[in-house]
């Protein structure tokens, strides 16, 4: 007799269903929640990534602009 990938399929959720059944509304309630703040930071990483309408490519108002700076730690070799 060979298993099939539906039996194993019935047999998992037998198996959940006599083993974890009181437990599943507490899982499905947290993967809901989990799901939902999933969803909230992907919408708020889209809302990040769109440009405003009143800004350019130049900086900001609140933002000043930074000087950067390139430090020789002595770890590196001489460059060529």
């Amino acid at each position: 007799m060979h298993l099939q990938g539906w039996h194993l399929v019935i047999i998992i959720v037998l198996a959940l269903l006599l083993f974890a059944g009181p437990k599943l509304p507490k899982l499905a309630r947290s993967l809901g929640q989990s799901m939902r703040i999933f969803k909230s930071e992907v919408r708020q990483m889209k809302e990040d990534d769109k440009p405003n309408a009143s800004s350019s490519n130049t900086a900001s108002a609140d933002e000043e602009p930074v000087e950067g700076r390139v430090i020789d730690d002595g770890q590196t070799g001489p460059r060529a």
